[in-house]
């Protein structure tokens, strides 16, 4: 079964200007997808590899997902993916992929939080910055269930990521943030990405306590 695209349910009962803005920033990232920006980076993140023996299998939720690098690699681990992204540009091209049955995708701006029902085993956020939804993600795991999290860092000299300073994350801040957790992991600096681009990035993967 393929995966469904939903509309975005809160934007439905938001203001008119609510609305707009949603709509402004889907057209954003349409844009830049349909423009080709991210064509290079199909790759899953390093972080996700690197812990992939020690990180549960299940039910898992992809928060800004894009066109679904990380959620095609967790399903084909064995994991019931939930694919949450505001482009469906993005969610049409990871629903054309191959083997997409263990994948649903939701069309959902999460600048308006997370509609979403049910627990999960396992939840990643990779380079969305949007702290205020990290308590919502460390709620909606499981018992036992663990938080995989990536940000774009400020101060970043020499970062090849094309992310202004709105975008990033001040040291130390995604740390801070992580309430509830049993930190397993956690680090900021420089990483190379296998496309060869170096990005300065804050590391976390937490379990629910």
């Amino acid at each position: 079964m393929r995966g469904r695209l939903l509309p975005c349910e809160n934007s439905r009962h938001q203001t008119g200007g609510r609305i707009r803005m949603s709509s402004e920033d889907r057209s954003k990232w349409n844009t830049r997808y349909l423009d080709g920006a991210y064509e290079s980076r199909t790759h899953p993140s390093a972080l996700l590899v690197e812990w992939q023996d020690r990180l549960p299998v299940g039910r898992a939720l992809d928060v800004a997902c894009g066109a679904g690098r990380n959620s095609l690699w967790l399903a084909e681990r064995g994991n019931q993916v939930t694919a949450v992204d505001i482009s469906d540009v993005a969610l049409r091209r990871l629903g054309d992929h191959a083997g997409v049955g263990r994948i649903e995708t939701v069309e959902l701006d999460l600048d308006q939080g997370l509609s979403i029902e049910g627990r999960f085993d396992l939840i990643i956020k990779m380079r969305f910055l949007s702290l205020k939804l990290l308590p919502t993600l460390v709620d909606r795991l499981d018992s036992g269930g663990v938080l995989v999290c990536e940000v774009l860092l400020q101060s970043g000299q020499g970062d090849a990521a094309p992310a202004p300073s709105s975008f990033r994350a001040a040291p130390g801040a995604l740390l801070a943030t992580a309430q509830g957790l049993e930190i397993m992991y956690y680090d900021e600096g420089p990483v190379m990405d296998p496309d060869g681009r170096t990005v300065l990035l804050a590391r976390l993967i937490g379990r629910r306590r």
